[in-house]
C-alpha cells in the first residue's frame, strides 16, 4: 500500500517530464479535462498496485509513482511537492564534500593538469581483464573469418570495416582489436553471454542489427572496452530500431569502459536488465572514464541496482537525460563537463525506486540536475582524474579509434 498526496488544480511548472518523449507527460499536458478531476480525487487516495487507476493510466504504464509525479507536475504541488529540477546558472562548477564508505577508498590522483591519465592503462572495476593475451593472434578481413576466430578465442585483429556480420558470439578469453583508425563492424553486434575476460579496443562499431546492441553483455564478467567509437544513425527515426551501444545486464560485473566515443544514438548504455531483476543487486560494477558522450538522447548511462564510477568525461547535447541512477543504484560522478545536457544527473526518473548520486567537481553548462538522494559511495581503487575544465578538448582528441597502437 502506498499513499500519494496530490494537489489542487492550479497549473504549475515543476520541471515536468518532456511530453515529447514521455507518453504519461504527453497525455497529462493535453488532457487536463480528463486527468484533472482524477488528480483531484486522487488526493489522499490509497491505491494498491493498479486498483483504482483509470483506463488512461496505461499511458503511464500503470505506475502509481509516475502518475503521482505528473499529476503533481501539471497541478500545483502542496506540502509534499515532487523534487524540482535544479537549474544552475549557465555555467556552474559544483563541488561537494564526500564521505568515504566504511569499506575504505583510495583517494584519486589530481594533478591539476590536463592529459595526466595514462591512456594505455586499464583502471577501475575491470582491472584483471587480460582478454586473449598478448600474442599476434589472427587477423580477419571478412565476416566468416571473424565468426570463426571469435569462436576460437585468443587475439582477433579486425582489419577494415566489415559489413553485415550479424551477431558475433564471443567466448571467454578473447581480445578484439581494430587495425588502424577505421576497423570494426557496420551492421554487426558482439554478444557476450556467460563469458569472462574479454577486451574490445580500437574498434569503430556502428548501426547494429535491428533490435540489437553493438556490444551486448549478459551474465559476463571482466570486460574492458577501450578507445572505441560506438554510434548509430543519430536521434532520428524509430528510437527502438537499434538497441544500446554498450549494455550490461543479468548479473554482469567488473567492467571498465574508457576513452570511448558514444555518439549519435537514442540510448547509449543501459546497466541492469529490468526493475524486477533484483539478482543484479551486488553486481553491475562499472567504471566509465575519459569518454565522450555526444548527441545521445538518454542512458549515458542508465543504471539499475549496480554501482557506477563516471569520471573525467565530456557530455554534449543530451536532450532527455544523462546519468540516470535508478532502483537503488549508486553512482559517483566527478570531474565531468556537461554542456546542453538535460537532467545531467538524475535519481528519480523512469523507475519506482530512486537511485543515489554522489557528485563532485563537475562543470554544468546549461545542464540542470535532479538529485533526490545524495550518495556517499567512493571508489575502492586508485585512479587519475583529469580536470573538468579541459576534459572535452582532451577526449575529443584522444578518445576513439586511431589514437593508440594495439
Amino acid at each position: 500500500m502506498q499513499s500519494y498526496l496530490l494537489l489542487a488544480l492550479l497549473p504549475a511548472v515543476l520541471a515536468c517530464t518532456n511530453p515529447d518523449t514521455n507518453s504519461c507527460a504527453s497525455f497529462m499536458s493535453v488532457n487536463s479535462a480528463t486527468a484533472g478531476p482524477f488528480c483531484t480525487s486522487f488526493t489522499n487516495a490509497v491505491v494498491t498496485a493498479t486498483a483504482g487507476l483509470p483506463a488512461w493510466a496505461t499511458h503511464c504504464s500503470n505506475k502509481v509513482k509516475e502518475i503521482s509525479k505528473e499529476c503533481s507536475c501539471y497541478y500545483t504541488a502542496g506540502p509534499n511537492p515532487q523534487p524540482t529540477t535544479q537549474q544552475p546558472p549557465p555555467t556552474t562548477v559544483v563541488t561537494s564534500v564526500v564521505t568515504a564508505t566504511s569499506t575504505g577508498s583510495t583517494p584519486p590522483v589530481e594533478t591539476g593538469s590536463c592529459g595526466s591519465a595514462n591512456q594505455q592503462q586499464l583502471v577501475g572495476f575491470g582491472v584483471g581483464t587480460t582478454g586473449g593475451g598478448s600474442g599476434a593472434g589472427t587477423t580477419v578481413t571478412s565476416c566468416s573469418a571473424l565468426t570463426s576466430a571469435a569462436s576460437a578465442g585468443g587475439v582477433v585483429r579486425i582489419s577494415g570495416q566489415l559489413s553485415g556480420c550479424g551477431v558475433i558470439t564471443v567466448r571467454s578469453g578473447t581480445s578484439f582489436l581494430g587495425v588502424g583508425s577505421n576497423s570494426g563492424l557496420t551492421g554487426g553486434s558482439f554478444r557476450l553471454n556467460g563469458v569472462t575476460n574479454v577486451i574490445f579496443r580500437n574498434l569503430a562499431l556502428t548501426r547494429p542489427p535491428e533490435g540489437r546492441d553493438l556490444i551486448d553483455i549478459e551474465n559476463s564478467t571482466y570486460i574492458w572496452i577501450d578507445h572505441c567509437d560506438l554510434s548509430a544513425a543519430g536521434i532520428v527515426g524509430d528510437k527502438d530500431f537499434y538497441d544500446g551501444l554498450a549494455d550490461a545486464k543479468r548479473e554482469s560485473d567488473f567492467i571498465t569502459i574508457s576513452w570511448t566515443k558514444f555518439r549519435d544514438h537514442w540510448k547509449a548504455s543501459l546497466i541492469g536488465h529490468s526493475d524486477s531483476f533484483s539478482a543484479d543487486s551486488g553486481n553491475l560494477r562499472v567504471t566509465y572514464h575519459h569518454n565522450l558522450w555526444s548527441n545521445i538522447n538518454s542512458r549515458t548511462p542508465s543504471i539499475r541496482f549496480g554501482t557506477a564510477h563516471i569520471y573525467s568525461s565530456c557530455y554534449e547535447n543530451i536532450p532527455t537525460s544523462g546519468i540516470n541512477s535508478r532502483m537503488g543504484a549508486n553512482v559517483l560522478v566527478e570531474q565531468n563537463s556537461f554542456v546542453n545536457t538535460n537532467l545531467a544527473i538524475v535519481t528519480d526518473l523512469d523507475s519506482d525506486l530512486e537511485g543515489y548520486a554522489n557528485q563532485r567537481n563537475n562543470i554544468f553548462t546549461n545542464s540542470p540536475t535532479r538529485i533526490t538522494r545524495a550518495g556517499t559511495w567512493t571508489a575502492p581503487y586508485s585512479y587519475t582524474l583529469d580536470p573538468a575544465s579541459c576534459i572535452c578538448s582532451l577526449v575529443k582528441a584522444r578518445a576513439g579509434t586511431g589514437v593508440i597502437s594495439v
